[in-house]
């Protein structure tokens, strides 16, 4: 899909979804760093540092979980439009021959 043997250059949407790709693995520390430390600050300008260190860093692993999520949404789309298909039945048949629908036998 990305690595094409003989080609030069990228065209900008791949160059962007390199750039997603890239900025993953400094997406997650940065987003536990920063809610591990927010946290810590404002459960103790609020009593309590304990609580509010969990709770930042909870919002920080979930804030680098959404990232994750967001660039494997646009992948995905950016592989399909390149790819022009959806993904074949998991049973190996078409529509037409699954069974439930308006098309089955005797009917």
């Amino acid at each position: 899909m990305f690595f094409r043997p003989g080609r030069k250059d990228a065209s900008p949407k791949e160059r962007a979804i390199w750039g997603d790709l890239m900025s993953l693995g400094m997406v997650f520390p940065i987003a536990i760093a920063a809610g591990f430390f927010v946290g810590r600050w404002v459960g103790g300008l609020l009593g309590h540092p304990k609580a509010g260190l969990v709770v930042g860093l909870a919002w920080g692993v979930a804030t680098g979980f959404w990232e994750l999520y967001k660039v494997t949404v646009r992948l995905d789309r950016w592989d399909q439009e390149e790819h022009g298909k959806q993904d074949p039945p998991e049973d190996g048949r078409s529509g037409d021959d699954r069974p439930g629908g308006d098309h089955g036998p005797g009917r």
